[in-house]
């Protein structure tokens, strides 16, 4: 027996005497079903730990004895490459929904008799981690291919496919799977999910499905996770999960490869890089995987080693860490995964490396973590000591892990947390004794986390323990100097002469005793935080300036102190925007949001946004008090965002989604309270309605953090019943014009809790010079008989965003129809060329760093892409951003294709800068502090504030040239309106 000649023994059947018993007459049952003396002494103590200790293999043997024995007879090599070939070929010739069930009983019948052949070789030591995971992997890519060759078939065999090749059904279908995760990496564990994500090249597809090609792939992307994951008497192939794609709450299962580029170009996180760093093809068009993956290099791996490429890894750890928290290795009920000192702290510290070094050096983009511990060792990042002992580490848990689910198949890291349990599991891993066992695992976990720690945790305490601080009203020491250089302080005597102020009471503040007793013991805490961010100096300045500002500074300081990740967080605030530093002063417990599960889990999207913001607002009692509490939930929220945004949590773009969300989350609460408010005066219109229009920013999903809200409030009654009827009736024109009145109040008279928002409604027909709100028929009238080009191209941004349903679609309907009217491109463009002077004239410019008036600016690409909407009819481009706009023109052949790109790039740089500014600077339009200038650069991905300028100037001026253009382009193209 070739497996029988090669066991080393590695595990005896080191068994509880009722565990042995047990074990035994199982062996007896099993030997009587086995030719004669087919149990040799090795084979007999693997079998009996197997029928100690596993429930999940010992059904698979004892169901089948022949299958075992049939196994045995081969080398593990052999029977592995067998056994994947066997898997690999099962999807061929599957034409029927019996056939595709046929499959799925053969897939499920060769994992099982896998499982086995991997736990033998495992169990008998012929294997070693590398190979048994890279069996598992194999095995799954073989799985994966054959499912989905089956599923293409099956499609073809009913006429919605043209394949090319038959016996090899995935080439050029366009469809492709990707491998991540563990899969990815050839490191699957083995009971594991795979994480698979599904793309296709559109053009491919649309070649082989035709116009459906989209529906056809999701199915067949659904297809798959049934085939595979599907449990039934034979088990199941493997659990599939696919929440690593893009936008996995909202998106489809397949993704075409071009919305997937643009998305992960655009607002791909940081977490979604590390991922693909194992992003692998495993089924499918592999010639379009490799494509698509050689595009994606530059979004996975950074071209340099500057601050902003590492501030993410940071930010990353962060969030990290918020979700597992930090908690202490205590090995009954352990997670071995996430845990401290566990398998997720040595992946993250090979990845987070790989993605801050990686860019720069090919060799550190190893999928396999072995594999790039050697490698960071190699390259220099780490000592010899650290790669021999995480290698180690990582080698004992994956193993452990590994006996954890061959126990009963279950996808667990988690140990046995009654203590007979787990003796019991220790010697399934061939301990003597539960202690051993527990001996072992702590040696490994605490050199994890050791090593883990200096790479993330370095500093501790020890400034503190050194007693090198000290600040008294004497002139420095020089060892206080010189600790506060080590912690990054470029001014050590500046940095001293402020704390040493804060100490003896300078500020209010800081004059009462809870303040400067709170402060003393973590003054070394917090210096380290702010001098953890890019300019400590900045940061401690600004930290001063805002203890002057406040009455008291003792609540502030009691919440940091407790919070190490508070800290870290409220310093980098100081560094890269006072705005919110500022927030937190006067709001001291405005950062517990920041200790609020979702803060690492961002939302945008409207519904989810309102049903946080509900809730914070609460069944508030009189109206002064639910005003307040909007204030509150609003402010709480947009720092929320703004504090995502500087830790690198969210892109400005997804930034803006997140501000424009929270403003109509307000509009809408506040437009439900005052039309019950007003029902209460005044009754119900009969069939009154009425809706609140959101244009410019608002429209566009795009505000920043400072920005207004262009409102146009709409209504519609019933001509023939217009008086409202409670005790108070009025008529339905003017109970609509108190209303909007009233909106526009709640949203923007000051309260003791401050202002909610500055509010715009000049862009309704008339202008300042009709009434608050407008009718639906008056609306539409005047965009028909009235308005100037202008005010349609305002309309281009327009969206319907709180009030009656009906009256919304309504709304929209008109809009959408009038800027479908039929233009004349020319003279839309003469137009917002007339346009544009006249608003340069009157508005001016207010300097370079003016980045909406300056020439090239926002305002300039915003009019640009709101003349193509309206000249060219698109009104499925209503509300959209112009970077969008550009891009869809481009490829719609409505612009030159070689200027799109560039103006649509231009244009997300120039609004990403534009957010930071709000975010930074009290006025953005002047030119910002040299520290503001660097943060902002730095946000940027830059390395400074002049390569930010020089390249904010060139794309200006790339702007400028590119609309001349156009203008040139589409002048001649008088009396062509489809053009």
């Amino acid at each position: 027996m070739a497996v029988d000649g090669a066991l080393r023994g590695r595990l005896r059947p080191n068994l509880h005497p009722a565990e042995a018993s047990l074990a035994s007459v199982r062996l007896g049952e099993l030997a009587a079903a086995l030719p004669p003396g087919f149990v040799t002494p090795p084979l007999r103590d693997l079998l009996l730990g197997i029928a100690g200790h596993s429930p999940f293999l010992w059904g698979i043997v004892e169901k089948d004895p022949a299958r075992f024995a049939a196994l045995m007879e081969q080398s593990p090599e052999a029977a592995g490459a067998t056994l994947v070939a066997r898997q690999r070929g099962v999807g061929a010739g599957c034409r029927s929904d019996a056939d595709l069930a046929e499959v799925g009983r053969r897939l499920r019948s060769n994992r099982a008799e896998h499982a086995v052949l991997v736990a033998l070789a495992d169990l008998g030591g012929v294997w070693g981690l590398g190979e048994v995971t890279k069996a598992l992997s194999d095995f799954a890519d073989a799985s994966v291919a054959a499912a989905l060759d089956a599923l293409l078939l099956r499609t073809a065999a009913t006429g919605r496919l043209d394949l090319q090749d038959r016996e090899d059904p995935a080439r050029e279908c366009g469809l492709f799977v990707l491998g991540l995760g563990k899969l990815g990496g050839g490191e699957l564990n083995y009971s594991s999910d795979i994480d698979l994500v599904l793309f296709y090249d559109a053009g491919r597809a649309a070649a082989a499905a035709g116009a459906e090609a989209k529906a056809i792939l999701v199915k067949l992307g659904q297809g798959l996770v049934k085939l595979l994951s599907e449990r039934r008497a034979e088990g199941y192939v493997h659990r599939v999960d696919y929440r690593l794609r893009p936008d996995p709450g909202s998106s489809a299962i397949a993704l075409s490869t071009a919305y997937a580029f643009d998305y992960y170009q655009t607002v791909g996180q940081d977490w979604e890089r590390a991922a693909f760093i194992k992003a692998r093809p495993v089924a499918g068009d592999i010639p379009a995987a490799d494509a698509f993956l050689a595009d994606l290099k530059p979004f996975i791996w950074r071209r340099h080693f500057d601050f902003a490429a590492i501030a993410e890894i940071h930010a990353l750890k962060r969030q990290i860490h918020s979700v597992r928290g930090h908690e202490e290795i205590a090995v009954a009920g352990h997670d071995i995964k996430i845990g401290r000192g566990g398998i997720r702290e040595i992946e993250f510290f090979a990845q987070t490396q790989q993605l801050v070094f990686g860019g720069r050096q090919p060799a550190l983009r190893s999928r396999r973590t072995l594999e790039t511990l050697d490698g960071l060792h190699g390259a220099g990042w780490i000592d010899g000591a650290a790669r021999d002992e995480m290698k180690a580490a990582y080698t004992f848990l994956r193993t452990v892990e590994h006996r954890l689910q061959m126990m009963r198949d279950e996808q667990t890291q988690r140990l046995p947390a009654e203590a007979d349990a787990l003796a019991a599991f220790a010697r399934f891993c061939g301990f003597p004794t539960g202690t051993a066992f527990e001996e072992a695992l702590i040696v490994h976990a605490r050199r994890v986390q050791a090593h883990y720690a200096l790479l993330f945790e370095r500093g501790g305490d020890a400034v503190a323990a050194d007693g090198s601080l000290a600040f008294g009203p004497i002139e420095a020491e020089p060892a206080t100097l010189t600790a506060l250089t080590g912690l990054g302080f470029r001014e050590p005597v500046r940095a001293y002469g402020i704390v040493r102020d804060w100490h003896l009471g300078r500020h209010p503040a800081l004059r009462g005793g809870r303040a400067r007793s709170i402060l003393a013991e973590f003054l070394p805490g917090l210096l380290r935080a702010l001098g953890g961010t890019p300019e400590p100096d900045a940061a401690l300045l600004t930290l001063d300036r805002a203890f002057s500002r406040m009455p008291a500074a003792g609540e502030l300081l009691a919440i940091l102190r407790s919070h190490e990740r508070l800290r870290i967080l409220f310093a980098d605030l100081l560094g890269a925007s006072p705005r919110l530093a500022e927030a937190v002063g006067h709001s001291p417990h405005i950062l517990d949001a920041v200790l609020e599960p979702d803060f690492v889990a961002p939302a945008s999207d409207p519904d989810t946004v309102r049903g946080q913001y509900r809730p914070l607002v609460g069944d508030s009692g009189t109206y002064e008090e639910f005003l307040d509490h909007c204030r509150d939930a609003t402010r709480r929220m947009t720092f929320v965002t703004g504090a995502r945004l500087v830790s690198g949590l969210i892109t400005p773009r997804q930034a803006g989604e997140s501000y424009t969300a929270i403003a109509e989350a307000a509009i809408g609460l506040i437009l439900d309270r005052e039309l019950r408010r007003f029902a209460e005066d005044h009754g119900q219109v009969p069939r009154g309605r009425c809706c609140v229009l959101a244009l410019g920013r608002l429209g566009s999903r795009q505000l920043t953090a400072s920005s207004d809200l262009d409102l146009v409030v709409l209504y519609d009654f019933d001509p023939e019943d217009r008086t409202s009827d409670g005790r108070q009736p009025v008529d339905a024109v003017i109970a609509y014009n108190r209303l909007a009145q009233r909106l526009v109040a709640a949203l923007t008279v000051p309260t003791r809790r401050g202002r909610l928002y500055r509010v715009d409604q000049r862009l309704r027909p008339h202008g300042s010079h009709s009434p608050p709100a407008v009718q639906l028929r008056g609306f539409v009238a005047y965009h028909r008989d009235e308005a100037e080009p202008w005010e349609h191209m305002a309309l281009t941004r327009a969206r319907a965003v709180a009030g009656d349903a009906t009256l919304m679609a309504e709304v929209t309907a008109a809009i959408a129809a009038q800027i479908a009217s039929p233009r004349d491109p020319a003279a839309v463009c003469a137009e917002a060329g007339a346009m544009r002077s006249l608003v340069a004239r009157e508005r001016g410019i207010a300097g370079p760093h003016d980045l909406k008036f300056a020439p090239g600016g926002l305002f300039d690409l915003d009019f640009l892409a709101q003349a193509i909407v309206l000249a060219a009819g698109q009104t499925d481009w209503i509300g959209r951003d112009g970077g969008t706009v550009l891009r869809r023109a481009g490829e719609g052949g409505l612009i030159p294709q070689d200027l799109a790109a560039p103006l649509a790039e231009a244009y997300e740089t120039l609004d990403a800068v534009s957010h930071w500014q709000r975010l930074t600077l009290d006025d953005p339009a002047k030119p910002p502090s040299p520290n503001a200038a660097r943060q902002i650069a730095r946000a940027m991905g830059l390395p400074d504030a002049r390569t930010l300028a020089a390249e904010l100037r060139q794309l200006r001026r790339m702007t400028r040239s590119s609309l001349v253009a156009i203008r040139a382009a589409v002048m001649p193209r008088s009396g062509r309106p489809h053009e």
